[in-house]
């Protein structure tokens, strides 16, 4: 009995350890543009903008007198727009493109966002590549 149990767990780990092989074979493929992911992307990156903001402004306005939170609470809002249209300009090129200073700092090559788009994909993402 202990035998037929044997054999069986055999020819049932089998397949099992095929599976991975039949995985990497798949991943090796052309990736293509997945509009789930980017998607998901686009809709992650929103909530940690609408998660951040309040976060710190309501942080911010527990460090000053009551009279200033509103003040304190524009500031941050009018920080964080700022800081996005900066990003747009030319942060992620900087950040993400080759440039002249390859170890820490890119080009501006990818200033807002060109050359990002369909066609360029990093993994199933648009991005530049």
């Amino acid at each position: 009995m202990k035998r037929i149990a044997n054999a069986l767990s055999r020819l049932l780990v089998l397949p099992l350890a095929v599976l991975p092989l039949s995985a990497m074979a798949q991943q090796q493929q052309q990736p293509a543009l997945n509009m789930a992911n980017t998607a998901w992307m686009l809709t992650s990156t929103a909530l940690v903008l609408f998660m951040t903001i309040p976060g710190l402004a309501l942080f911010y306005a527990g460090l000053v007198r009551t009279k200033n939170v509103l003040s304190v609470l524009m500031q941050c809002f009018a920080i964080t727009c700022l800081v996005s249209v900066l990003w747009l300009v030319y942060a992620y090129s900087l950040s993400f493109s080759a440039g002249p200073f390859n170890a820490g700092i890119g080009g501006l090559g990818q200033a807002f966002l060109s050359g990002v788009g369909v066609d360029t994909l990093k993994g199933e993402i648009p991005e530049t590549v």
